[in-house]
């Protein structure tokens, strides 16, 4: 196949991961691939070799003269590769992609990496988007937001969980707590300080690792300091080799009001690590998560039902141990080369 995977950067986000994984599979299986970026150049993840990465523009802040040279850019770019396959990710650069590629004869496939009942012009996205050859949702309360139109064209795909992840810690694990996302409303790092300065009242002798980076770091760092936690919560930033350090940590908490499927609690479970998570639509935490078997689950925003979670396992280190042990599994569930492998059917026309 000759596959374009739209994209605006690769910023280092939890959907532009999934692509570059696609992209390298899809390369390694005898496909020609193109990562178009259409608002930006910059590439954090590591792609292979064979794929050919072109930027065509830069980041329009709303402005549309940027906008309209970018559908310009796009669609010229489309017709020099009719006989291309066109993959894009996230509700914006999707609805790009449709416009620019209306009358055109690729076919265009869209995936949804959010909760798309955020999305605040629901009407006009399902009109362009009935425009679309096939859609991926991430989870099934995801494809049920849509109406059944888009729904009889699409198929549900989790994440995939990459197979070049460390080797599970084999030893006593260390009195820390791992938050890993941007710093942004949507992870509600804030519920988790919250919680946390309670939780530390009774369990003084852990530390909390945040790993990100993002607009509310210092709105963040002012908390810390209103609660006296400076000493026991740590803000490490941007990490390339972040499963590496916190592989030998006791707990990871994902306190989102809302996902897709967030890779980096995917992965903490993959690392045996014991994973606390908001059951937060669309559903992702849920679908990762047996509540009480293999992590905890937690209603959004509840600043006591996430302390309360934290204590249980602090203080239950058989139920620490058994929880990490079976969240391993997830590294089958989710294995890379079967959700690959779906995608690539559905690309290529086999499902949809």
């Amino acid at each position: 196949m000759k596959i374009i995977f739209v994209t605006s950067a690769l910023h280092g986000g939890g959907a532009e991961r999934v692509l570059v994984t696609l992209a390298n599979w899809c390369v390694r299986a005898g496909d020609d691939v193109i990562l178009l970026m259409v608002a930006g150049e910059e590439h954090v993840y590591q792609l292979d070799n064979a794929v050919k990465m072109i930027s065509i523009g830069q980041p329009s802040f709303g402005n549309p003269l940027i906008q309209i040279k970018r559908l310009y850019r796009m669609r010229r770019f489309f017709l020099a590769h009719k006989d291309s396959r066109i993959v894009s990710f996230s509700t914006t650069i999707n609805l790009f992609t449709i416009i620019a590629s209306v009358g055109l004869t690729n076919r265009v496939i869209i995936s949804e990496r959010n909760d798309p009942e955020r999305c605040s012009y629901k009407a006009l996205r399902n009109l362009i988007y009935g425009l679309g050859k096939g859609f991926v949702f991430q989870t099934e309360m995801a494809q049920k937001c849509f109406p059944a139109y888009i729904r009889k064209r699409s198929i549900v795909i989790p994440n995939p969980i990459r197979r070049q992840l460390p080797h599970n810690f084999d030893g006593m694990r260390e009195k820390k707590i791992a938050a890993v996302g941007r710093l942004e409303p949507q992870k509600n790092h804030r519920l988790l300080l919250e919680a946390f300065a309670g939780f530390q009242k009774s369990f003084p002798a852990y530390e909390l690792h945040i790993f990100g980076t993002g607009k509310l770091e210092q709105e963040l760092k002012n908390v810390v300091k209103e609660k006296n936690l400076d000493d026991c919560v740590i803000f490490e930033g941007f990490k390339k080799d972040v499963l590496e350090i916190i592989r030998s940590y006791e707990m990871f908490v994902l306190s989102s009001d809302y996902e897709g499927i967030s890779n980096s609690l995917m992965e903490a479970m993959a690392l045996g690590i014991s994973c606390i998570a908001t059951d937060c639509p669309a559903g992702g935490s849920a679908l990762c998560i047996q509540h009480g078997i293999n992590g905890l689950l937690v209603p959004v925003g509840n600043v006591a039902e996430l302390q309360a979670a934290m204590e249980e396992l602090a203080s239950d280190m058989e139920l620490l141990s058994r929880i990490g042990k079976r969240a391993v599994q997830i590294r089958d569930t989710f294995a890379e080369e079967c959700i690959v492998s779906t995608w690539r059917d559905f690309i290529n026309g086999a499902v949809c």
